[in-house]
């Protein structure tokens, strides 16, 4: 399928359900790095703290801080294309890998937006990409939402939910005003997965990017995923350091006034 008709498929599963899935983008190479990388960084997690994180679940915060494997898949074309035509000018909100380990629970069911204090029904302000890791099914926690339920002003009934099987490397878009959560794992494995999670770009976003990857470490990356945590204006001028865009700042020579680089050159 070709890249237009394939956001074309998105677009309209996103309208008409308020999610949809897209198999094998991630190839398998990327999917060895990426557990390579994240298993890693799992092994020193704690797990979570309540029941909405999980108490048999880990969650890999700052994730741009700690591994690279995942940068293509933030700035994938056909996620790119997704978000431009759904939040229009956006930034990573919340993304974090997130291992549901044996014997957990389900999650309580909830919507992404909802931390924004926004009367339903209201335009879009937020979208997720679940990537598995793993194959994900209902027996060990495959992610769980209610078709449609982006359309409701109230919590919907229990008997509307349904698990979402995904391979490996496929992608689960969601709107952030789908009510879903993750499943129970009924298996004695984990079932790993990573959620990058997008919002407006005129919202806060809840995951404070400029201090979990500091300047001289986002100086490295790649300038797309700069822009995406944070390191740009929201056209006109939202977000600027000193008056100036503070992708710049990267760019310019080091200014110790900053840790970062300097404008006095421009």
């Amino acid at each position: 399928m070709s890249e237009q008709l394939q956001l074309g498929s998105v677009l309209r599963a996103l309208d008409r359900e308020g999610y949809a899935v897209v198999e094998d983008l991630l190839h398998s190479e990327a999917l060895e790095t990426a557990r390579a990388e994240l298993g890693a960084v799992l092994a020193k997690t704690p797990f979570g703290r309540d029941e909405f994180e999980g108490r048999r679940t880990k969650r890999v915060y700052a994730l741009f801080a700690k591994v690279r494997a995942l940068d293509r898949a933030a700035t994938h074309p056909l996620v790119l294309a997704v978000l431009d035509r759904v939040l229009g000018h956006y930034q990573l909100n919340a993304p974090a890998a997130i291992e549901i380990g044996a014997g957990e629970r389900a999650q309580p069911l909830h919507t992404d937006d909802a931390i924004y204090p926004l009367p339903r029904p209201h335009a879009e302000v937020v979208l997720s990409v679940m990537w598995p890791l793993v194959d994900f099914n209902e027996a060990n926690g495959a992610t769980r939402v209610v078709p449609g339920s982006h359309r409701l002003s109230a919590r919907p009934e229990p008997d509307r939910v349904i698990s979402v099987p995904l391979r490996a490397g496929s992608a689960l878009f969601y709107l952030g005003s789908l009510w879903h959560g993750g499943g129970a794992n009924r298996t004695d494995r984990p079932r790993t997965g990573v959620v990058l999670n997008y919002a407006a770009s005129w919202l806060r976003p809840v995951e404070t990017h400029l201090l979990s990857i500091p300047p001289a470490q986002a100086a490295g990356l790649p300038e797309r995923l700069q822009e995406l945590l944070g390191y740009d204006v929201r056209p006109p001028f939202m977000g600027y350091v000193d008056g100036v865009n503070p992708k710049k700042l990267l760019q310019s020579r080091a200014n110790p006034r900053f840790g970062m680089p300097s404008m006095e050159s421009e």
